[in-house]
């Protein structure tokens, strides 16, 4: 039997391994609100390099919550931006397959190929109507060549890649999702058409793709953006997937995914809106947001684990910018608004869960505290089993803040309602 793809679903990064039950929770209480929100635990390769885990383990920590929670309903794991180079240390362990082409996009490819594209598909050379958008699609040849010479070669990675997964894991055995979201500019609708077209081309069963979208999309913290203009372009979008579906034969189960969804709290009620009005699913990513609430569960916890929050920001402010250089395309960190570490080792418990918690109306919130301490995790896995130890010892407060958050900043906004 296909896998499919469920209506909603939440990716829930685990940096640590050690929080899929708190994660599942989340889920949990969504379906108890009649709505049911799958759980995709996701990973990538540099996640696993940095923190010297496996993939293997985060097969165990899911199967190991599905099972002491009995949840019944689907679940999968993620092999998150993964490429031909990395995609084999995840293939034993994984049913969802985010595929990374970034570094394809913009390399052009041959003009015979970008020829027959066109040759494929004369309705992208002619004036297209599509509805949900307000206006046709002006299109004549010269679009789609354009179109095709930023994005085409970076389709055919993506159908290299998707091969070479099928062979080990069957075509009906895996969830694709084609990730398009690092670029440089959103995709106009025209743009993300000639993608899904040549997509189909490749005979890929694409269940999610991420675009990208106007607006700052940092780690940790809120959309920073025009919310207008993103919700046209996400209705956009999804007027264009449901129109892709039909005349390419993708499945039906194609949806928009978020990348960077995690805290994007103030394009939740849009998001919201665009899916009730197109009747459309969503899979939204997160990733370093739970660690983070480890971060403020063991800041809560006080005594020992408020100490060794204290010691990681010390060391992340004292390693700032090595930290910061992999993700300075998805962070805005004012240094002068760091506190020193001295300032942050008199913190109490207080202090420290209000610097770091997402609440943007408390006065005390420091996003750049938070988005740097987002990039810190590497602090923590050079602690090796000393974190990993407090992590239990500090279990009660952190579950309770990773479900809190997951659920009532994030699941509930999006999917089950106030």
């Amino acid at each position: 039997m296909s896998l499919v793809l469920e209506k909603y679903s939440f990716g829930v990064g685990d940096r640590f391994a050690h929080q899929a039950r708190a994660q599942l929770r989340a889920c949990q209480k969504a379906a108890e609100h009649g709505v049911e929100v799958i759980p995709v635990w996701n990973k990538s390769n540099r996640e696993h390099q940095t923190i010297g885990s496996e993939p293997a383990s985060v097969r165990a920590a899911a199967d190991e919550a599905v099972r002491d929670l009995h949840w019944t309903s689907p679940y999968h794991v993620d092999a998150d931006h993964i490429r031909l180079g990395t995609v084999d240390r995840f293939l034993p362990h994984a049913d969802f397959f985010t595929i990374d082409v970034a570094d394809s996009i913009g390399q052009t490819a041959a003009p015979a190929e970008m020829a027959a594209l066109a040759d494929r598909h004369p309705e992208l050379t002619r004036t297209l109507e599509i509805p949900g958008l307000g206006a046709p699609l002006d299109l004549n040849r010269d679009t789609l060549e354009c179109g095709a010479a930023k994005y085409l070669r970076a389709v055919q990675e993506a159908g290299r890649l998707f091969r070479h997964i099928a062979k080990a894991k069957g075509e009906d055995g895996c969830i694709i999702e084609v990730s398009m979201d690092e670029t440089d500019s959103p995709q106009t609708p025209t743009e993300l058409l000639i993608i899904l077209a040549a997509l189909a081309d490749e005979g890929i069963p694409l269940q999610t793709i991420a675009p990208k979208f106007t607006g700052r999309f940092n780690k940790g913290v809120d959309y920073v953006g025009d919310l207008e203009q993103f919700e046209a372009e996400f209705n956009a979008d999804l007027a264009v997937i449901a129109f892709a579906i039909r005349r390419y034969g993708l499945p039906e189960s194609l949806k928009l995914s978020v990348h960077s969804g995690s805290d994007k709290f103030s394009i939740y009620a849009p998001i919201r809106r665009a899916l009730s009005r197109h009747g459309a699913g969503l899979h939204l990513k997160t990733a370093g947001t739970t660690w983070l609430e480890e971060l403020i569960g063991l800041a809560e916890a006080g005594g020992e684990g408020l100490d060794l929050a204290r010691e990681i920001y010390r060391e992340a402010h004292s390693r700032v910018e090595a930290l910061c250089a992999p993700y300075a395309a998805v962070i805005d960190i004012d240094r002068d608004q760091l506190p020193s570490s001295d300032t942050v080792q008199s913190w109490t418990s207080d202090q420290f869960v209000a610097a770091l918690r997402h609440d943007p109306a408390h006065p005390d919130f420091n996003p750049h505290l938070r988005q740097l301490l987002h990039v810190g995790y590497k602090v923590a896995a050079g602690m090796g089993s000393r974190y990993l130890d407090m992590l239990r010892a500090c279990e009660s407060s952190i579950g309770r803040n990773v479900t809190l958050n997951l659920y009532e900043r994030h699941i509930q906004p999006l999917f089950v309602g106030a």
